[in-house]
C-alpha cells in the first residue's frame, strides 16, 4: 500500500506531462481544473479567518433543531463551494462533542442540497457568459485585502480571490472542452441503457475520488455536456457518481476522528449510497420529472446543462425527503455498529480532543474543558477506590463516617497500573492539545487553556500524593490500635466529604455560597489535622502510639492536607470556567489582550452547556434510592 502511494504522484505527473505535450487543449482543460480547485482552497483559507468564534457561534445557533442543522449545511456549502470541507468541519465538531450525531446528519443532508448550487452556477452562467471578466476585479480587490494587517480583511481577500479563481477555472474548463470537442469525439464512448448509467456513475465516483472534489467533477460534466462530448443520460449518471464519490473525503477525514466522527462518515456514506441507488433505479422517471419541472421553470427543452442542474437538485432533495424520517433509526443503527471504544489495549483514551479542532479556538477551549472534567472524574474514581469507597458512596447521601466504618477491608490496588490505564493518555493529550491550540487563541483564551492544563496537573499531583498515602491507609484502617485507626478514618472522611461537596457545588451558580462552603471544608480539615490540633503530641505523650506510628501519621497528615488543597484548586478552576467565568469577566475593560465582553459571555455559556454530558455521567453513578 505504501509503495502504491509513493508511485501514485510520479505516475500522475508523467501522465499529465505526456498529455500536455500531446495536446495543448488538454493543457488548458487541466489548467482550468487546477485553477478551480485552487479557488476552493483559497475559499477555505479565507473562511478559516472567520472561525475564531464566528463559525462556532453560527454552529451553536444553527444546530438546535434538525431543520436548522440542514439550513447550516446548505448555506455553508453554498458559500464555501465544498461539501467535503463542510463534512470535515462537522466531523471535527462532532468528535469534540459540540454537536450530536443527529445534528451532524442534518448538516450532511443540508450540505448535499447545498452542493447543487455549484451546478446551477456553472449551468446558468459558466457555459453562457464570460465569468473571467467578473473575476478580474475580484482578484484585484482580493490581493489588496490580503496585504492588510487585519485578519478579517485578509480572510475576505482570500474569499474574493477564491471566487475569482473559481470563475477563471470555470472559463478555462468551458473553453478547454470546446477546443477538445473540435479535435476529438468523446461521444463515441457514450453508452445507452442501465449499462451506461452504471459505467458513467462509476466514472463519476472514480473522478471524484481522484480529484477529491465533487464540485470540480460537476464542472467538468456540465462543460462536457455543453460541448456535446457526453450524452444527457450519461451526464446524469456522472452527477450521481460524484454524489457517491464525495463520501470518500468524509471517510478519509474520519480516520483520524473518534468513534463519533466515524459514525457521521458512516451516515454520510449510507445517505449518499441510498440516494445514488434511488437515482439510478428511477433515473427514467426522474428525467421525466426534470423535464416537466424544466418546462414549468421556463427552461428550454434542449438546455441540457440547466436540466442537469435541476436533476442534481431533484435527486438530492428526494434523498433527503426519504432519509429524514429515518434519522433516529440511523443514529441507533450506527451507535450499534460503531460502539464507543474509550479503551484501547487496556488504556482509556481522550474523548473530546481532536487534532483538527485546534483551528477553532472557542470550540477547542470547550473540548479542553470537557477533557479536563473527564480526567477529574477518573481521578475521583481512583481516589475513592484507594480509600475504600465506590463512586456511588461519594455520590450518595449516606454519612461518610458510616461509609468509612463499614469499609474496613481495602483491596490492594496497583496504582501505577491504574494511572497508566486511566490517566496518563488523557493527561498527555490535554498537554499536547493545549500547546497546539494556544497559538490561534486570544490572550484571554490562551490564559484559560493554561489554567485547564494546571487543573489537570493538580489532579495528577493529587494521585502522586495518594500513592504516598496509600500504604499506611491500607495498614491502619484494619489496625488493632484504635487511635491510629481513628486518625486514618478521619483522613478518609475528610477527603470523601470534600469530593462529595465539590461535586454537589457544581450545581450552584452563586459563587459566594460556593466560596463559603469550600472555606468551611477547609476549616473542618484544619480542625481534624492531628498535627495542628495537638492530637499527635497527645498520642505520643500518653504512649498511645509508637514513634514509628507518629512519624507515619505526621507525614500522611501532610500528604492529605496537600491533596485537599490540590483538589480544591483543580475544582475551583473548572468551576470558575464553567459557572462564573462570564459573570466575573464581563465587566473587565476590552483591551487588546482580552476577548470582548460579549465573546467572554458566549464562551462562558458554551462551557456551561458542556457540563450536561459530565452531569449525566455523574448521575449514572449515583446509587438508586
Amino acid at each position: 500500500m505504501n509503495l502504491v502511494r509513493r508511485l501514485t504522484l510520479p505516475a500522475v505527473i508523467l501522465i499529465l506531462a505526456w498529455g500536455f505535450w500531446m495536446n495543448e487543449d488538454f493543457l488548458q482543460l487541466s489548467a482550468g481544473i487546477a485553477l478551480f480547485m485552487f479557488g476552493m482552497l483559497s475559499l477555505e483559507q479565507g473562511f478559516q479567518a472567520f472561525t475564531g468564534g464566528v463559525l462556532e457561534k453560527v454552529l451553536a445557533a444553527s444546530t438546535g433543531t434538525r431543520a436548522r442543522s440542514m439550513g447550516f449545511g446548505l448555506v455553508a456549502t453554498a458559500l464555501m463551494q465544498s461539501s467535503s470541507l463542510v463534512s470535515l468541519i462537522t466531523i471535527t465538531f462532532l468528535s469534540a462533542g459540540l454537536i450530536g450525531l443527529a445534528q451532524g446528519i442534518g448538516i450532511i443532508f443540508g450540505s448535499n442540497i447545498g452542493t447543487t448550487t455549484g451546478a446551477w452556477l456553472m449551468a446558468s452562467y459558466g457555459v453562457k457568459i464570460d465569468l473571467a471578466s467578473y473575476a478580474m476585479p475580484m482578484a484585484v480587490f482580493g490581493i489588496l485585502f490580503i496585504y492588510q494587517k487585519s485578519k478579517l480583511r485578509q480572510g475576505g481577500g482570500h474569499v474574493l480571490l477564491g471566487i475569482a479563481f473559481l470563475f477563471i477555472g470555470i472559463q478555462f474548463i468551458k473553453e478547454g472542452f470546446e477546443a477538445v470537442s473540435q479535435g476529438m469525439d468523446l461521444t463515441q464512448f457514450a453508452m445507452e441503457g442501465y449499462a451506461g448509467v452504471f459505467v458513467f456513475a462509476a466514472i463519476g465516483i472514480a473522478l471524484t475520488v481522484v480529484m477529491q472534489s465533487s464540485h470540480a467533477v460537476l464542472m467538468l460534466t456540465i462543460a462536457a455536456l455543453a460541448a456535446g462530448q457526453v450524452s444527457y443520460y450519461n451526464a446524469l449518471a456522472l452527477a450521481i457518481g460524484t454524489n457517491v464519490g464525495t463520501t470518500i473525503t468524509a471517510i478519509l477525514g474520519a480516520m483520524g476522528a473518534n468513534v463519533a466522527g466515524k459514525r457521521l462518515a458512516g451516515a454520510h456514506l449510507v445517505f449518499n449510497l441510498t440516494t445514488g441507488l434511488i437515482a439510478i433505479v428511477f433515473i427514467g422517471p426522474m428525467a421525466e420529472l426534470v423535464g416537466d419541472l424544466a418546462a414549468w421553470l421556463g427552461i428550454a427543452a434542449d438546455d441540457y446543462t440547466l436540466k442537469l442542474a435541476v436533476f442534481h437538485t431533484v435527486f438530492n432533495v428526494i434523498g433527503v425527503a426519504i432519509m429524514l424520517p429515518l434519522v433516529d433509526r440511523l443514529v441507533v443503527f450506527l451507535e450499534h455498529v460503531l460502539p464507543e471504544k474509550d479503551v484501547v489495549d487496556g488504556v482509556e483514551q481522550p474523548r473530546f480532543l481532536v487534532d483538527s479542532l485546534v483551528d477553532y479556538p472557542d470550540a477547542a477551549l470547550v473540548a479542553l474543558t470537557r477533557e479536563t472534567q473527564h480526567l477529574a472524574l477518573n481521578s475521583v474514581d481512583i481516589i475513592a477506590q484507594i480509600l475504600g469507597f465506590q463512586r456511588g458512596d461519594i455520590l450518595g447521601d449516606e454519612p461518610m463516617e458510616r461509609i468509612v466504618e463499614r469499609s474496613r477491608y481495602l483491596e490492594h490496588v496497583h496504582l501505577r497500573q491504574v494511572y497508566q490505564a486511566r490517566i496518563k493518555a488523557i493527561y498527555s493529550a490535554i498537554l499536547e492539545f493545549s500547546v497546539k491550540a494556544q497559538p490561534r487563541m486570544s490572550g484571554e483564551q490562551a490564559a484559560m487553556a493554561h489554567e485547564l492544563r494546571e487543573a489537570a496537573r493538580f489532579w495528577v499531583e493529587t494521585l502522586k500524593l495518594l500513592k504516598l498515602l496509600r500504604k499506611n491507609v491500607e495498614t491502619y484502617v484494619e489496625s488493632d490500635n484504635i487511635h491510629m485507626r481513628e486518625q486514618y478514618d478521619r483522613i478518609r472522611v475528610n477527603l470523601g466529604e470534600l469530593i462529595r461537596a465539590l461535586i454537589e457545588l457544581r450545581k450552584i451558580d452563586d459563587a459566594d455560597i460556593v466560596r463559603e462552603r469550600v472555606e468551611s471544608l477547609k476549616e473542618k480539615a484544619r480542625a481534624d489535622d492531628a498535627v495542628a490540633n495537638g492530637t499527635l503530641d497527645r498520642l505520643i505523650r500518653d504512649d498511645l502510639i509508637t514513634a514509628a506510628m507518629a512519624s507515619s501519621l505526621m507525614n500522611d497528615t501532610s500528604y492529605a492536607g496537600e491533596m485537599h488543597d490540590l483538589i480544591i484548586k483543580a475544582s475551583g478552576i473548572l468551576y470558575s470556567l464553567t459557572r462564573s467565568f462570564g459573570e466575573e469577566m464581563a465587566d473587565l475593560p476590552d483591551d487588546a489582550g482580552q476577548m470582548p465582553a460579549e465573546e467572554r459571555m458566549r464562551v462562558a455559556e458554551m462551557l456551561r452547556q458542556s457540563q450536561q454530558d459530565i452531569d449525566d455521567a455523574i448521575e449514572k453513578g449515583r446509587p438508586s434510592r
